[in-house]
């Protein structure tokens, strides 16, 4: 019988703290962010207030709509942070890699298995859907894709194996859309053939990449 190890304990970080990040990506970005917030929350606050006024209840209006206003502005920002978010890393080395690495649920992502000198870079990631192969660059990172594919045949003979490449052309996937391109993959294995899988995959290993820095929206939807 195998002894379950004991979980250690995740590290979180302060809500704040993430808030406060991802505040700083999106001003850099878009510096009227600020503003654009305080006026909605504002707009928001003086409509409650008016509807107030005409019911004859202007105070109790306003403190009805100050959680309303704080959540419009916080939706709003929301919205904007994520597409902020996708901007700041979007033709940077590994921004493909940071962004995979960035699901969270039932995916895992070893960035770099195969980089050239120019650069170009391809992330294996694995999941129900079976071995994904994300390429970054240029036109040769479309045979390193297909070097990388042999080897993840000879370690996993019969599992889905999906070829995606990054960029704006024909036949590629957006870095915006990558995330959401991934997971609506069809699930072809199951958790414990998926599990099999990544054990296989692990000797394997990847290369030492920087990724880019920067909080990765988390269920934000980018159109």
């Amino acid at each position: 019988m195998f002894k379950k190890k004991n979980k250690e304990a995740k590290i979180k970080t302060p809500r704040f703290q993430t808030f406060r990040d991802a505040y700083k990506v999106t001003k850099s970005v878009k510096p009227w962010i600020g503003i654009a917030l305080i006026l909605i929350f504002l707009l928001v606050l003086v409509v409650g207030i008016s509807l107030g006024i005409i019911f004859g209840h202007p105070i109790y209006g306003g403190f009805v709509t100050i959680p309303l206003a704080a959540l419009a502005a916080m939706f709003f920002f929301t919205r904007i942070a994520g597409s902020a978010a996708y901007s700041s890393i979007e033709g940077q080395i590994g921004a493909g890699a940071s962004v995979l690495m960035a699901i969270r649920k039932g995916w895992t992502t070893t960035p770099a298995v195969a980089v050239n000198k120019q650069q170009d870079m391809v992330h294996r990631s694995v999941g129900r859907a079976g071995i994904v192969l994300t390429g970054e660059g240029g036109f040769a990172v479309r045979q390193m894709i297909q070097d990388e594919k042999k080897k993840s045949e000879r370690f996993a003979p019969g599992v889905p194996i999906i070829e995606v490449l990054v960029g704006d052309g024909d036949g590629q996937v957006p870095i915006r859309k990558l995330q959401k391109h991934v997971t609506k993959l069809p699930k072809k294995l199951s958790a414990h053939q998926m599990r099999e899988v990544r054990a296989r995959l692990k000797a394997v290993g990847g290369m030492s990449l920087p990724i880019p820095k920067g909080p990765m929206p988390k269920g934000v939807k980018i159109r």
